[in-house]
């Protein structure tokens, strides 16, 4: 009879533990929709935007406290981003600085690929500094060549890049990225480092830009925004 008496307590306990988990995942779901760097902590914030976001109200994300918004353009030798000249005539007569994303392939050559960023972004001194985003690894590309040369095959394509737009880029470079080719210790350059919700620190040097929360939900775009700071 004792142990039948012990068995309620048990699944109340139990029961218990169950309502903190649920409530703990309900507050973890809600922070990642909802989470942003405290201004006083991160002044300058903004927004990354490309065609997974769809028709993006600029007004809107500027009310909603965007200080400045990067747009996706190109990406390898024939990539372009469906809204990017949208995005580009949406800004025009807008005061919020912006500039343009280069999605890096190391399997092309970087004369192909700076042909089709010179083609689609313009030579425009207003524009924030040109981003190189490094998602791709080269070891995807499966010619061990590939991975032997690209530093040189980058640095070609950054400076081909730099001589188009006359500013320095800056590498957003992704932490997988990092860890097995250590690229933000071989190029010089301002970093753009990727971690939600906490300050990214595998680059093993200071950021300039962080993506705080790439699950920023908003009825500004279809898609959740992902919401970057500008180091202080």
């Amino acid at each position: 009879m004792a142990r039948k008496r012990k068995r309620p307590w048990r699944l109340r306990a139990l029961a218990a533990l169950l309502l903190v988990a649920l409530a703990a995942g309900g507050w973890l779901w809600w922070q990642s929709r909802t989470w942003r760097p405290e201004r006083t902590d991160y002044p300058v914030q903004g927004a990354l935007i490309g065609e997974r976001d769809g028709v993006v109200d600029f007004g809107a994300l500027d009310a909603a406290g965007a200080d400045f918004v990067y747009l996706e353009a190109s990406a390898g030798d024939n990539g372009r981003d469906a809204q990017f000249s949208r995005n580009l005539e949406a800004l025009a007569g807008k005061d919020m600085p912006y500039g343009a994303v280069h999605e890096y392939d190391p399997c092309v050559p970087a004369e192909r690929q700076s042909a089709n960023f010179v083609t689609i972004v313009p030579r425009d001194a207003r524009m924030l500094p040109p981003v190189i985003a490094l998602g791709k690894l080269p070891s995807a590309c499966g010619n061990p060549a590939i991975e032997a040369g690209l530093e040189s095959e980058l640095t070609t394509f950054i400076n081909q890049v730099e001589n188009h737009t006359g500013q320095p880029v800056v590498l957003l470079v992704p932490s997988a990225f990092e860890a097995k080719y250590g690229i933000s210790r071989r190029i010089e350059r301002n970093l753009w480092l990727t971690r939600d919700w906490f300050q990214p620190d595998y680059a093993g040097r200071p950021w300039t830009l962080w993506t705080a929360n790439a699950h920023l939900h908003s009825a500004l775009a279809a898609e959740p925004l992902r919401w970057v700071v500008v180091q202080p």
